[in-house]
């Protein structure tokens, strides 16, 4: 109808096709139309048959119902949707559709041109892979994106031995979800380690996270449908599942060598959570000392709390959007933010402590120290916040070092530290574009081997510092530096 060759749609019922649900939503158009009025409340098979409500996408081979408004996960006993699959494979690999890819590619040689760069003389292609937009699915991409470019975390997923899924003749095929699997063998680290994997590999082609997705709806079941989410929340879940899942010895691996492995990476001071460490909690993980002291007899209150990330504030007096007015006047910077989360802070009314000596819940103080740091420091700005009615957001923009962020200051003990072990370069930012948490869209700027890129779905592009510097942040990823002998002290 419209022309379109982007997300092309076939319907199951009659054959015809037409756009996704993500481009001019034709293909849904064509659902609707097919609906018979229905006067009685029993449908007979002959009207299912004709209501055209099962479609599938001609690029992923994923097939998707419009009355369930869901992804079709099984297949008729005939299989015969695994057979469609197999002639829409059949027909991408014929020989006309090569011929129009030559064609294709030679019209997008001048585009090809724009993702070459020169580095010594020599031009070397954009290595980086996109990954698909699946529907508001921007905010995993964007995280995705930004932890497959933290090397050491990545690389651990990426030597997991893989877990075959399917034998005999479908062998070495995409894997489809299918009931006869049972959901049993859906395993997150799995998943995982196939979209790690397949970024990064030099493919033009943007890469569709759909198992992936399928998975992450199976086990995490505030991330169904297609709403916008939000990535940091996304984030939380992902790592603490990711985590979960490697202490129970899944993917093929014997728990024990996980446990081995991860206390390699963790060697001093290991941050548990929940359970035995893993290369979650040895990369990200690190522990806070909470100190409360009650204002009335002063009885000091310690605890160790672990974490995988720290939400910081945007103080206040930096929340107001600037005008031409106020550009003059200060400039919010993260370490104004960490200062806000680390500094002594008076509890209000509604957050007494409760003393032990006193009896009674009474007025105090708080303040956060860290503890131990991580190796990869993953910084959240409080971005939303609740008022009487609406979630509105702070779009202040947040000052931030792409070199050498310097923590010591905000550790119990400093002196116990290297001279460079509690310094840290950025690696990944993850920024949330529009007004509202359940609205916008979500990208990120990540650094691989000295080259920025900004991550935008299926469409990557090299960047800049500059560029990357004044994006306002939403979560932050920091990679502690490797102290190297001789070095200068920045």
């Amino acid at each position: 109808v419209c022309r379109s060759n982007k997300s092309p749609w076939v319907c199951l019922t009659c054959s015809s096709v037409h756009c996704g649900r993500y481009v001019n939503g034709h293909a849904k158009k064509h659902y609707e139309d097919a609906q018979i009025p229905m006067t009685n409340h029993k449908k007979t098979e002959k009207q299912e048959k004709v209501q055209h409500t099962v479609c599938m996408d001609c690029s992923s081979y994923s097939t998707y119902c419009y009355r369930c408004d869901d992804f079709v996960v099984n297949d008729t006993k005939l299989g015969l949707v695994q057979k469609v699959r197999e002639h829409l494979q059949n027909l991408e690999n014929s020989a006309f559709t090569s011929d129009r890819h030559r064609k294709r590619k030679l019209l997008e040689n001048s585009s090809l041109n724009s993702k070459l760069l020169k580095v010594n003389g020599s031009t070397n292609a954009l290595c980086a892979t996109g990954l698909r937009n699946l529907g508001n699915t921007c905010f995993m991409n964007a995280i995705l994106q930004s932890l497959s470019n933290i090397q050491q975390f990545c690389c651990y997923f990426k030597e997991l031995p893989a877990v075959e899924l399917r034998n005999g003749k479908t062998a070495g095929r995409r894997t489809y979800h299918t009931r006869s699997q049972g959901d049993n063998n859906v395993s997150l680290v799995e998943e995982f380690r196939k979209t790690l994997c397949a970024l990064w590999q030099g493919s033009q082609t943007a890469f569709s996270p759909e198992s992936l997705f399928y998975v992450v709806w199976k086990i995490m079941p505030n991330f169904r449908g297609y709403q916008q989410q939000d990535a940091h929340e996304f984030m939380r879940y992902l790592l603490d599942h990711l985590h979960l899942e490697l202490q129970g010895g899944f993917n093929g691996v014997s728990r024990s060598v996980i446990l081995q492995e991860s206390s390699t990476l963790s060697a001093s001071n290991k941050c548990c959570i929940n359970g035995a460490s893993t290369v979650v909690t040895a990369i990200f993980g690190g522990i806070l000392q909470n100190e409360v002291n009650c204002l009335i007899c002063g009885t000091e209150s310690r605890k160790f709390d672990p974490f995988l990330d720290l939400s910081l504030d945007i103080p206040s007096q930096f929340r107001n959007k600037r005008t031409k007015n106020q550009e003059s006047g200060p400039m919010c910077t993260l370490r104004d933010c960490l200062r806000s989360f680390t500094d002594l802070e008076e509890l209000d009314e509604t957050e007494l402590y409760m003393c032990h000596k006193c009896k009674k819940k009474q007025k105090s103080t708080k303040k956060f120290w860290i503890q131990k740091l991580p190796k990869v420091l993953c910084l959240h700005l409080k971005r939303f916040h609740w008022t009487a009615y609406l979630r509105n957001k702070v779009d202040t923009y947040v000052e931030f070092p792409l070199r050498g962020l310097d923590m010591k200051c905000y550790l119990l003990e400093p002196e116990n530290s290297g001279p460079e072990s509690c310094l840290y370069d950025l690696v990944a930012v993850v920024v949330h574009h529009g007004s509202g948490v359940g609205s916008g869209h979500y990208t990120a700027y990540a650094a691989h081997e000295g080259r920025w890129f900004h991550f935008n779905d299926s469409t990557v592009t090299l960047t800049d510092e500059e560029t990357v510097g004044k994006a306002k942040a939403y979560i932050l990823f920091y990679v502690e530096r490797q102290a190297k002998p001789g070095a200068e002290k920045l």
